[in-house]
């Protein structure tokens, strides 16, 4: 058997507050990188300390937590829960969650954060990564641990079957068979405006696209021409490539269908 140990810790970081004016050898002392992961929770825990390496009581402050991309943009801004109630213990400790939708539209990369301090009257207090007056410090997004869902596919033409033929078919997509099990569920939303026909779903076990491929309908959706929200449709199955037919012109009347293996 092997034994393998996990640590399960508050993910706590110092940092130095401009409260009473720096005595300082200009020194860094606590700037390690954080690390937040894509697709979970992340409470981060920081310890607001003095000059002299001592907590602060910051009962009457709000902790407010920003972070910036490369181009300094900024993605995320969160408020602290003060953690500090009184004691030894708890003196100038506060927490931050990052939640997974906080995370949910961010690309795996380093980012900038900064934290300042927020008194009764709007006042506010910078705060420093390190005693050398640095108050960016960096964490990185993690996107490994939690893989999410593929990204979304956007069909937006379609192309007559032939000269007087009332029948479209959009560009082939990739169903991604090797990702899926037997159960595997498909999506789609269809973004029409005055669009009356039917669209179909057609897919194929094909290994390549040619005049000959054999193409099956798994599912139908009528349109009047009157709708105003994306028509969705799911549908399980594993297959190597899918399309969409439609039985009207489709020009500027399907706007985009959004699909999701």
């Amino acid at each position: 058997m092997q034994l393998v140990p996990r640590y399960l810790v508050s993910n706590r970081t110092h940092i130095v507050a401009d409260v009473a004016g720096f005595i300082t050898e200009y020194r860094p002392v606590y700037n390690r990188q954080l690390q937040v992961y894509k697709g979970i929770d992340n409470v981060l825990q920081f310890k607001v300390l003095n000059a002299d390496q001592k907590p602060l009581d910051i009962v009457n402050y709000t902790p407010k937590f920003v972070a910036f991309d490369e181009n300094n943009n900024m993605i995320i801004e969160k408020d602290g829960t003060v953690l500090d109630d009184g004691s030894s213990t708890t003196r100038g400790t506060f927490k931050v969650n990052v939640t997974e939708n906080n995370l949910l539209n961010i690309k795996q990369q380093y980012l900038s954060y900064n934290i300042y301090l927020v008194d009764s009257v709007n006042d506010k207090t910078l705060t420093y990564s390190d005693t050398n007056f640095d108050n960016d410090a960096t964490i990185f997004v993690n996107a490994r641990t939690f893989p999410g869902p593929l990204p979304t596919y956007s069909i937006s033409t379609f192309q007559q079957e032939a000269v007087g033929v009332d029948i479209w078919y959009s560009e082939t997509v990739d169903a991604q068979p090797a990702l899926n099990g037997n159960d595997a569920l498909h999506t789609a939303a269809i973004y029409s405006s005055a669009y009356d026909g039917d669209v179909t779903v057609q897919v194929t076990l094909d290994n390549q696209i040619t005049g000959t491929t054999n193409w099956a309908d798994i599912a139908t959706l009528s349109f009047t021409g009157s709708e105003t929200q994306p028509e969705p449709v799911n549908f399980y199955g594993v297959f190597n490539y899918l399309r969409f037919k439609a039985t009207a012109n489709p020009a500027d009347k399907i706007n985009k269908i959004l699909v999701r293996n």
